[in-house]
């Protein structure tokens, strides 16, 4: 199996949850696309698309949390569930 080549460390933690930035390489065309798409839709950015798209998966996959739950429908409908 390749390893994936993605450095991460620790940005801030937030007294109601903990940050972790990381960096990764994409594959052109996934990049390509997502800039498309934020073009197309500036309410969305990187960060959105990727936290909505790994708390998706994870959903799909079966991990069920009612933090990934509430993390998922925020960033995919712009719902701020904090105010």
């Amino acid at each position: 199996m390749q390893e994936s080549n993605c450095d991460v460390n620790q940005s801030f933690i937030n007294k109601k949850e903990e940050i972790i930035s990381f960096k990764c390489d994409l594959h052109g065309n996934l990049q390509q696309a997502m800039s498309k798409f934020v073009e197309d839709h500036p309410n969305w950015d990187q960060y959105r698309i990727l936290q909505a798209a790994i708390a998706g998966f994870l959903m799909q996959k079966g991990f069920q949390n009612r933090n990934l739950t509430r993390l998922y429908v925020g960033k995919m409908f712009s719902i701020d569930f904090d105010n």
